[in-house]
């Protein structure tokens, strides 16, 4: 792909050699003029089959060579505001365009970003209107490739845009590459296939955050034993790559308030689930990689967070296992006692990642914050009530559930809230131990989400995110279909930005 060089464009546009000019036109009824103003403005001269085929209902992009006068190309990208137009719009045709251009050689691109007048009934805030088309530069960048032996040197792409208000574009470019600093650190460690991110490798490449100003503990085996942590040992049991209790902390210089508040995100960092004894079918087993989302979302949360300087004292808090079938294994009807004192029976050793996710709530409700969200590739029930597009909410609390929901609805990162009513209770219940790690076929996502609210302090407000649908490779969007998609990141430092006072 590209090394991008993001920045604003200057008053006085010059076009270099190898320039591109992408321009949006906004199908209102009058093409036709918009089109002439175009050929006036860029003195172009478009073919009568162009226009024909650009005012035609699914032509969505033009294209027209300039030899003669710069810039090289223009291109030209309809929109339409019909029922199909939301806030993605931008960020999900910048994302297919820019990995359109991977098989090209340009160095300029400029962008030229519609005024908001023309959609201010769907965005509120200029500034983050504007984000909306950096971040899809960014996600149409996006590649792995490290373990390809064929990989092409980066070239360099030199990306200008251009906004009504200078100053709002210039700060929506400097939030939203450290927003997508974050969203890429996560979607690499999504990525990575199991043999390269044991819990061990885990915690080694989360110490690399230590150069962003953000301290991380990492605890071995042994001291996980002598915390108690029985869930966390139980799962990682099995295999010879033994689990890892990681913490980050970012707390920030700014003081708005008399006191920073504290916020606890806890991710699941299950390196590879297998299922365990409980061994899950083969096909697409491979995509198990994955099943550490929760966790990589987290510490791309901490990581942006401190490129952002948001005023919070964060905590990121991962327990981090393999879920591995042999003679150690933790088995089916195994009884373990967590760190909270409370006693599991193990109903299903693919159950494994709230098993895990309770001890780490446990810890976080011992630091006393001021909220707690956790975040995990929990089930898959949750995706076949939700499908790939959203994640499931689950919360006590209606103000945490509605800023999510907004912070959702701004990023598009959407989550969608279910009940956590206490008849589901009894879905977990035991007749040997405190609580069952499986509450049946019925109401799978939400048996796990109750058997999670055992293990957290009432007192303190926590929300339970289900992201097993929107984490993996999916085709509900242009950045999203090749590779693990980083989602919730976003959503994360939004609602961050927004609720980070006392």
């Amino acid at each position: 792909m590209f090394k991008l060089i993001v920045k604003s464009g200057e008053k006085k546009i010059v076009y270099k050699p190898l320039s591109i000019v992408y321009k949006y036109i906004f199908d209102d009824g009058k093409l036709s003029t918009g089109l002439k103003n175009l050929e006036r403005i860029f003195n172009m001269k478009f073919s009568e089959l162009d226009k024909k085929n650009f005012v035609f209902e699914k032509f969505e992009r033009l294209r027209i060579s300039n030899p003669k006068t710069k810039p090289d190309e223009l291109i030209i990208r309809k929109v339409k505001k019909d029922e199909k137009f939301n806030v993605e719009i931008f960020r999900n045709d910048l994302a297919s365009f820019i990995n359109e251009l991977k098989n090209e050689n340009p160095k300029y691109l400029h962008i030229f970003i519609p005024s908001i007048r023309n959609v201010r009934e769907y965005f509120k805030d200029e500034e983050y209107y504007y984000q909306t088309f950096i971040e899809g530069v960014y996600y149409g960048n996006y590649s792995f490739d490290r373990y390809k032996s064929d990989k092409k040197k980066l070239r360099e792409l030199n990306v200008l845009f251009y906004a009504d208000d200078l100053k709002k574009l210039k700060s929506a470019i400097i939030k939203a590459r450290n927003t997508m600093e974050g969203v890429v650190f996560a979607r690499d460690l999504q990525n990575e296939p199991g043999n390269n991110l044991t819990p061990q490798k885990f915690a080694n490449r989360l110490k690399e955050l230590k150069n962003t100003g953000i301290r991380v503990r990492v605890f071995s085996e042994d001291e996980i034993k002598r915390m108690k942590m029985g869930g966390l040992i139980a799962v990682g049991q099995g295999s010879v790559n033994k689990p890892r209790f990681i913490v980050l902390e970012y707390k920030s210089g700014k003081k708005k308030s008399k006191r920073l508040k504290k916020i606890a995100l806890v991710g699941k960092g299950i390196t590879f689930d297998s299922g365990g004894i409980s061994i899950k079918p083969s096909a697409n087993m491979g995509e198990m990689k994955g099943d550490m989302s929760g966790a990589a979302v987290v510490a791309g949360t901490v990581l942006a967070a401190a490129k952002n300087n948001l005023p919070v004292h964060l905590y990121g808090i991962i327990p981090s296992a393999e879920n591995m079938p042999s003679g150690e294994s933790f088995r089916p009807g195994d009884i373990i006692k967590t760190a909270s004192g409370k006693s599991v029976e193990v109903d299903d050793t693919d159950a494994e990642g709230r098993v895990v996710l309770a001890d780490g709530l446990h810890y976080a409700s011992k630091l006393k914050v001021d909220e707690i969200i956790d975040l995990a590739t929990l089930t898959g029930a949750v995706v076949v009530a939700l499908g790939e597009i959203a994640a499931g909410l689950f919360t006590h609390n209606d103000k945490l559930a509605g800023d999510l929901y907004q912070s959702g609805m701004k990023t598009y990162d959407r989550v969608w809230r279910l009940p956590l009513w206490a008849d589901y209770h009894e879905l977990n219940k035991s007749e040997v131990a405190d609580v069952k790690n499986d509450g049946g076929r019925w109401g799978g996502a939400i048996s796990a989400a109750k058997f999670l609210e055992n293990f957290v302090d009432k007192n303190i407000p926590w929300a339970h995110i289900d992201i097993a649908g929107p984490a993996f490779k999916n085709p509900s969007n242009n950045y999203s279909k090749k590779y693990m998609t980083g989602f919730g990141v976003r959503l994360l430092v939004d609602y961050l930005v927004k609720n980070s006072k006392v």
